[in-house]
This record gives structure tokens, sequence and C-alpha cells, in this order.
């Protein structure tokens, strides 16, 4: 596993605020340089496999005394994110009334995972792609935008039939998140304008390298970050 920084979010802003103050300049693959922990049983396997390879992670253990709540009223139920999904799977309510989330979790994993595993993190798992979780694969366009997909001319049981691309034709693993569109849930995301502004930098940044090399792309990045500090003091 490579070396990260390690932060604990305190509340959802200091989530936000940390996963925005990188000081450093990240090698990444297709995805933002900040990785958000919960119970860990995806993120930390795919650091193993060297997979993923987040430059800081932040943990969100301290935000479950907030979000690890289950409330059921008449019109329906709100799960909280970092709910265990072993806690929804036996919740007495959601057995009775929306048995298809319980059996969906309850197949989803072993007891042991279901244990640490939050709702939250489950719909947000990878695919379970063996050419995206291989890094002996170059040909991943999941891992590394724009390098191929190698899937497409490979061993693709149980990949994509309808619904892929020339990009990518694995598919979504999840059981929970299918049930969830199922019974017309509404997810409701905290993070999602500052995950897409980092998605939308980092595709841009992917492309620059491939074209200009990523020496000249980080050179350029710390010359325009010392400018705009030298700016920033000026003005105050």
């Amino acid at each position: 596993m490579r070396a990260f920084v390690y932060d604990r979010a305190s509340n959802e802003a200091a989530a936000i605020h940390a996963a925005s103050m990188l000081t450093q300049w990240p090698e990444v693959q297709g995805r933002p340089p900040v990785e958000y922990l919960a119970g860990g049983t995806t993120l930390v396997d795919l650091m193993k496999l060297d997979v993923m390879r987040p430059a800081k992670v932040v943990d969100l253990g301290a935000l479950a005394a907030v979000h690890d709540v289950i409330s059921v009223a008449p019109d329906g139920v709100r799960l909280g994110a970092m709910v265990k999904m072993s806690a929804a799977a036996d919740h007495p309510e959601i057995v009775k009334n929306y048995p298809v989330v319980a059996q969906s979790l309850q197949l989803a994993a072993s007891a042991q995972l279901r244990n640490m595993a939050t709702l939250g993190g489950n719909v947000l798992q990878r695919t379970r792609c063996p050419y995206f979780r291989d890094t002996s694969w170059t040909a991943c366009n999941k891992r590394d935008p724009g390098s191929g997909c190698a899937a497409i001319g490979g061993l693709n049981r149980q990949h994509a039939i309808l619904g892929g691309s020339l990009d990518c034709i694995a598919t979504y693993p999840g059981d929970f998140a299918q049930s969830l569109i199922a019974l017309g849930a509404t997810v409701n995301v905290a993070f999602a304008d500052h995950f897409q502004t980092l998605a939308r930098g980092h595709f841009i940044v992917r492309r620059l390298e491939r074209k200009h090399g990523a020496g000249l792309v980080a050179f350029e990045y710390q010359r325009l970050r010392g400018e705009r500090r030298q700016s920033r003091r000026a003005a105050s």
C-alpha cells in the first residue's frame, strides 16, 4: 500500500474542507486524489491492490452520530449513509415493510462485512471487473482514463451487453442500490458539487498530461499556484 495522509473529519463541513486542502500534486488514477473512509471494506482492499492511490484519506467515522440513523415514518423510511448494512438488514420495520431492501443487504456479503460496511459505501462501491482490479492490465479507463478497455476484447463474461460503450463495458456490482431504484428512493448527496468539481479538474489534467507530459503540467500548476498566492497577498 502506498503512503497517504490520514485525516479525521468531525463534521460535514470539515470533511469537505479536508478533501480540498491538498498540499502537493498527487499521482491519481481516474479518481479524485482524496477518498472518504467509512467502513473501508472496499477502499482498503483496492488500496492494497494498488488500484486506488489516494494522496489523502478522510475518515468519516465521527459523522456516524448524525448519519447512523434509521427513521421509519408512515410515508417511508430514511436510511443514514453511515448505517451499517447489518443494522438495516435486521431492522424489523425494514424486514416487514421493505423486504427487498433487507434481502438485498443480507445477500450482498458475509456477516463480517455487513457488520463493517456502511450503506453509503455500498452504494458507491467500485466495479468488480477483473481488469479494473488487476493493475497488470494497463488498459482500463476506470483506473486510468484514456488507456482503453481490456474487457472489450478480453474475457467479458458478466459484463454489460446493453448500456455499455466503446470506453467501458464494466457493470455496477451493487444489489442494495437496485432495490432503492425499484422503490423510487431519493438520495441526498452532501458532497456532489465538490466531487463533480474535482472530477472535472482531474480529467482536464489527465488530457493535458497525455498531450504535454506530466512534468510540464506539474510545473505549470505550481507556477500558477504561486502567482495566485502572490495576488492574494497583494490584495490583502
